[in-house]
């Protein structure tokens, strides 16, 4: 992904992880290394084909990194790189204002 210096920092930063499943990609993996398959039971609803094209962009983005062992059958871990660690404190503030918030959304949720 190219960003130009003019580019608003949080239109710029929301492009590297923007949509609907890369962030909580990201949080799962800010907790531990996993395959595909772990990543794909903590997020139920998302296909196979959005999570591997989801990683690849990941991937492509330097957020993430791909590790393939030379096994039968073959076995591939995903795991943040350095760049996507820095991402960390963020993801766990989000986490932070989603449960201190839920009695506000809830209310504001029910008064509609």
């Amino acid at each position: 992904m190219e960003l130009n210096d003019t580019d608003c920092p949080v239109t710029a930063t929301i492009a590297l992880f923007g949509g609907r499943w890369k962030l909580p990609i990201l949080y799962i993996l800010s907790k531990n290394t996993r395959r595909f398959g772990e990543i794909q039971v903590r997020v139920p609803s998302i296909s196979k084909k959005v999570l591997t094209n989801q990683l690849r962009e990941l991937e492509a983005d330097g957020l993430i990194s791909r590790k393939q062992y030379k096994e039968l059958p073959p076995r591939v871990e995903y795991t943040l790189t350095e760049f996507g660690k820095t991402l960390c404190p963020l993801l766990i503030n989000i986490a932070a204002w989603q449960r201190q918030s839920m009695d506000m959304l809830n209310k504001a949720n029910n008064s509609l």
